[in-house]
């Protein structure tokens, strides 16, 4: 993922400046099941008074596993360096395999396990946060918790493992399968009953399974929405550069809309590949929103931006289209900017566009013998002339989708070809 992101709980006590029932809990609506539970969050780090038999009962009805830490090194060999998959701020995530040798009726499958880093940047309160939303919040478009262990000082999460990575590389409808599928994750969020501010959506916050599914990760900064006439949720600012809302860096007020804004952050990294800062690159260049909006609503700036490593190879309707959005996601204004069931509508649609700008490729005609005659290369663009006799090969430096295009039209030909 580019720069794939992937946390021990309470040392015995949860307590927030002197409440003394941390927990409330609230009905959701939508899929699955969707009972939560909801703590307060105050300007320090909490410590945790919650007994592992109160934390059960705070997660009743999740169908979460409680697993003992002892079980997690099996599964992980030990958390041995050949299945350490990667360090973020929660601390360090392992691979491993659960099946009935673990715990009866469990299905068997890869999982990835996160240890909580007490040193690092996130802590107690991240991690229930965690349990609390994952455990309750069931849906294709988020990632799976499986389980935890609440065990002396460790404190680890074990969820679905999810192969796949986000990277720049990646062709125009896998990016835009990914835009849909995490804007649908988001919607969810935020049309249940009580809705949830994910508050750090980021590219490296999206996992994809092997058919490149996205699905939402690390809840540790997630809040619950503002309830009856309150517009906001007042809150510590807290999130990643470049992809919080102006407005909440402003003022430290969060809405969903500031979800929205991080979302159209994410669609611009899919349009032009590039990261939401590279400090990297010159001044006016290394913020993606500031050098990059002017164009979305241009058509012929657009092409100007978009990933150069695509080739040409996308909708031209559909990227001006995800452009347009984009551009509605950035808003100023919080208000401007449309809600993300609205986005799923209109993206969705865009998946079914093909009118791709297919650039031309090359046939390199290859002679009897073996031998290459650069004379007689023909741009495969509206032209079959070909002479007997010889044998037509696609350039092998050519994009994979180009190379098959070359292929099937080879195939096509007459007369012939040698395989």
């Amino acid at each position: 993922m580019t720069g794939s992101s992937w946390r021990t709980l309470f040392s015995g006590c949860f307590r927030s400046s002197g409440d003394s029932n941390l927990f409330s809990k609230k009905l959701v609506s939508e899929q699955g099941s969707l009972q939560r539970v909801s703590s307060s969050e105050n300007g320090t780090r909490t410590s945790l008074a919650l007994s592992l038999e109160d934390l059960s009962i705070s997660l009743a009805g999740s169908k979460l596993y409680a697993f003992t830490l002892a079980e997690l090194q099996m599964v992980t060999g030990g958390f041995c360096n050949s299945n350490f998959l990667g360090e973020g701020g929660f601390g360090p995530v392992y691979k491993g395999f659960v099946d009935e040798r673990v715990r009866p009726g469990i299905e068997a499958q890869a999982v990835a396990v996160k240890l909580l880093d007490l040193d690092g940047g996130q802590g107690d309160r991240e991690w229930l946060a965690e349990v609390i939303f994952l455990g309750k919040l069931r849906h294709p478009h988020l990632v799976k918790l499986i389980g935890y262990c609440y065990e002396n000082e460790h404190r680890l999460l074990v969820y679905e493992y999810l192969a796949k990575e986000l990277f720049a590389s990646l062709p125009w409808s896998t990016r835009l399968k990914i835009a849909v599928g995490a804007a649908k994750g988001l919607a969810f969020l935020h049309d249940t009953e009580k809705p949830v501010i994910y508050r750090d959506f980021k590219a490296s916050n999206i996992l994809l399974d092997s058919e490149y599914t996205a699905k939402l990760s690390d809840f540790g900064l997630a809040k619950d929405g503002p309830e009856g006439d309150n517009t906001h949720v007042s809150t510590r600012v807290m999130g990643t550069q470049g992809y919080a809302a102006p407005e909440y860096i402003m003022t430290g007020h969060l809405t969903t809309k500031s979800d929205v804004y991080s979302f159209g952050v994410v669609l611009l990294e899919l349009l032009t590949g590039r990261r939401s800062v590279e400090r990297k690159r010159p001044s006016r260049e290394q913020n993606l929103v500031e050098w990059a909006r002017p164009c979305l609503n241009d058509a012929r700036k657009l092409s100007r931006i978009m990933d150069p490593s695509l080739e040409g190879i996308y909708s031209t309707k559909a990227a001006q289209k995800a452009a347009a959005m984009a551009y509605q996601c950035l808003s100023h204004s919080p208000k401007s900017r449309p809600q993300m069931s609205t986005i799923v509508e209109i993206l969705e649609p865009l998946l079914d566009l093909n009118d791709g700008m297919i650039s031309s490729f090359v046939f390199t005609v290859v002679s009897e013998n073996g031998g290459n005659d650069e004379k007689e290369k023909k741009n495969a663009k509206g032209n079959r002339n070909y002479n007997n006799g010889q044998r037509f090969a696609v350039h092998r430096k050519l994009p994979r989708q180009q190379y098959e295009i070359g292929i099937k039209a080879i195939k096509d030909m007459k007369p012939k070809m040698d395989s």
